[in-house]
């Protein structure tokens, strides 16, 4: 996408990257729900802009497959098939561990101080049930681990299918006994993965710290396997695609 950018009403410029970007958080979200319209104009008074970075925004989001135009209706949010959201974590369980094994063949001083750090606060959190904040920490842990992979085009696939599981998937752990917390407390199925798969990203860093590029490919499709029966595929309700245009409500949080 190009650095294009419009003047909003008080002077301020917006990127068209970052018309895409607040789009996509959208519709990952599920603020705009799978079917819906995606209306040019609609969308430029919601974020601000003129229509230019919202009609190249459109066209960079159906290149990577968010979006897809209908005859009659324009542009509107993707439905994929069942089977394309199968595909999402086959591709998941081939990428990730090619990633984590260049990662320990490339990092930097730089990548391994980062993601140690966010190993320590993932397994803080995990291990208090303070669960409000992995799933960024655990966002950031994943792309920094694509970036030490040392190439741009993997790390982007990575980063770009990560997103398209989010949109897709649920993650609900499957049920398992309850085990007792520090101080008493018993943990719910939420805070016992939590606190594995932090420990499991912890041991990848280890991995990826020691240059040993088979143990963090091995791990990394461990960790994959492990966490494919936890996705549920969402199931929103269906979106008239003649009637439903975008909500011009606040960008949800």
């Amino acid at each position: 996408m190009s650095g294009d950018t419009t003047a909003t009403p008080g002077g301020r410029r917006i990127s068209a990257h970052a018309v895409c970007t607040a789009i996509r958080d959208d519709i990952v979200s599920g603020t705009f729900a799978p079917g819906s319209r995606l209306i040019e104009e609609l969308l430029a008074r919601r974020y601000g802009v003129s229509r230019v970075p919202v009609r190249e925004a459109l066209r960079t989001l159906e290149s990577e497959g968010f979006v897809t135009t209908r005859r009659h209706a324009g542009a509107c949010v993707a439905q994929p098939s069942d089977r394309e959201a199968a595909d999402l974590l086959d591709i998941r369980a081939l990428l990730e561990p090619l990633g984590a094994a260049r990662a320990a063949q490339r990092r930097t001083e730089a990548h391994l101080k980062v993601l140690r750090g966010l190993v320590r606060l993932g397994q803080e959190r995990a291990q208090r049930g303070q669960l409000g904040e992995l799933r960024s920490l655990g966002d950031w842990f994943h792309e920094t681990l694509a970036q030490a992979s040392g190439s741009p085009s993997l790390a982007g696939l990575l980063v770009q299918l990560r997103r398209k599981i989010a949109w897709v998937y649920a993650v609900e752990p499957a049920g398992r006994p309850t085990q007792p917390a520090p101080g008493g407390a018993l943990r719910s199925d939420f805070s016992l993965r939590a606190v594995e798969s932090w420990d499991e990203h912890g041991a990848l860093v280890d991995a990826v710290a020691r240059g040993d590029a088979n143990r963090a490919r091995a791990l990394a499709a461990a960790h994959a396997e492990r966490s494919m029966s936890e996705y549920r595929l969402r199931r929103p309700s269906r979106v008239s695609g003649s009637k439903h245009s975008v909500n011009t409500a606040g960008v949800r949080n």
